[in-house]
């Protein structure tokens, strides 16, 4: 409350388990004068959680909640690659995925019962051709198309203490057909500077039926420049801007749940891909997909939605540091930070705040060290903590992971034999 005083307080005691079953296969073989890949994938995953909440505050009583999830996807890809002469070269891409997921979660405290279920299926089409052109050593030419198919039907229900409960986009079927042409070019100027410009455009039809019927075209132009400047052997400069067009998830379209966290997200099938200016690490964004508040006669939602536009700075550094110099031979320490900055009108409020889970700070750091004479590896990898803010229109998520630490060591015992040891979370 405002004086700090808690009104929600509980011990969680949770339990999960994941099981998953992967088969790949894939063949390459020579065909009409160039040669072609096939890949296949199955792959099955059931998952369960539970968690036991031990509640002292506003009153003393336990909660039980369970989330069951399957999924089952498939994959089948195909690529073909043939060079005419030394100058010119043709590539071909195609890949079919589905997926099928059924999720089932039950939420139980004194007074009050929560079922949710939703069973979804989706999948995606692509189909693409590369021509590239190298007229000399220092200028070439790539220009292709690109077309997609995108499709996700799903259904939703809900309960609470036994009644039936309307949510919006609780059943629906969204397709998408995307196509898109573009061209490159890439100029050696001088053999320390390095000129690349490239437009792309991306025209698609967003329909859907079920409880929301709408359909929509949208058409983006993608210009994209980049400067690469060598002035040493040691450094290089990289200057870029770009307009890039996100993709969207199909998953915002339908609604969801977490009856473990009693927080219900409505589905909005009429969302516009995010779009950004990418200057230098600064993004001038347009349509934010972020959160909002949906009304409807069954009450008010939480749901994904275009919010407006916004801002996102990125700073990133990465370090590569071998330590023979401070006496350890064979040892070196990797290492790489991204801070950001961002900034968007929150639609509940008209304040302005951060994007919501975009991490402020991500960091991590890898010592590793050689010892050839006892075919020995050993090291420590550090992943740093991390915070994601989620801005709802009745309240704000706040999810923070501490510093995860892992040490390790691999023995090779036989040329062909690897053994690697890890203690997890130490």
């Amino acid at each position: 409350d405002a004086a700090g005083r808690p009104l929600e307080a509980a011990f969680l005691d949770t339990d999960g388990g994941v099981r998953n079953v992967n088969a790949t296969a894939a063949v390459e073989t020579p065909l009409a004068g160039g040669k072609l890949r096939v890949n296949g994938r199955l792959f099955s995953e059931p998952f369960e959680y539970d968690e036991l909440a031990r509640v002292r505050l506003p009153a003393t009583y336990l909660a039980f909640g369970r989330d069951e999830v399957e999924t089952d996807s498939t994959e089948l890809g195909g690529r073909y690659s043939r060079n005419f002469g030394e100058r010119t070269g043709l590539e071909l891409v195609a890949i079919q995925q589905t997926e099928a997921i059924d999720i089932a979660s039950d939420f139980q405290a004194p007074g009050e019962s929560v079922a949710f279920a939703r069973q979804s299926d989706l999948g995606e089409t692509i189909g693409r051709a590369k021509l590239s052109y190298r007229r000399s050593e220092r200028l070439s030419f790539e220009a292709g198309a690109e077309g997609a198919f995108n499709w996700l039907e799903a259904r939703t229900r809900l309960a609470v203490n036994g009644a039936s409960v309307a949510v919006p986009a609780a059943n629906v079927r969204v397709e998408e057909k995307r196509g898109e042409v573009f061209g490159k070019a890439v100029w050696l100027a001088h053999r320390r500077l390095t000129l690349e410009a490239g437009l792309r455009y991306e025209g698609s039809n967003i329909a859907s039926d079920g409880d929301v019927d709408l359909e929509k075209t949208l058409y983006f132009l993608k210009p994209r420049a980049a400067l690469t400047w060598a002035p040493g052997e040691k450094t290089q400069v990289r200057l870029r801007v770009e307009r890039v067009v996100g993709q969207l998830d199909f998953d915002d379209f339908v609604s969801s749940d977490s009856g473990n966290s009693s927080t219900l997200t409505a589905g909005n099938p009429d969302l516009d891909p995010e779009q950004e200016w990418v200057t230098a690490r600064r993004s001038m964004l347009t349509d934010v997909i972020d959160r909002a508040p949906i009304r409807t006669l069954d009450g008010v939602f939480d749901a994904p939605a275009n919010i407006g536009e916004g801002t996102r700075d990125e700073l990133s550094v990465n370090l590569t540091a071998p330590l023979a110099r401070l006496g350890l031979k064979g040892a070196q320490l990797q290492a790489e930070s991204t801070w950001r900055r961002s900034e968007v009108t929150d639609p509940t409020t008209l304040r302005k705040r951060e994007i919501s889970g975009l991490r402020p700070l991500e960091w991590e750091a890898r010592f590793t060290h050689d010892l050839p004479a006892l075919n020995t590896t050993w090291g420590v990898n550090v992943f740093g903590a991390w915070r994601e803010t989620y801005y709802r229109f009745d309240e704000v998520d706040v999810v923070k992971l501490k510093t995860w630490v892992e040490l390790f060591a691999e023995v090779r015992p036989r040329a062909d034999v690897n053994v690697r040891l890890s203690l997890m979370n130490a």
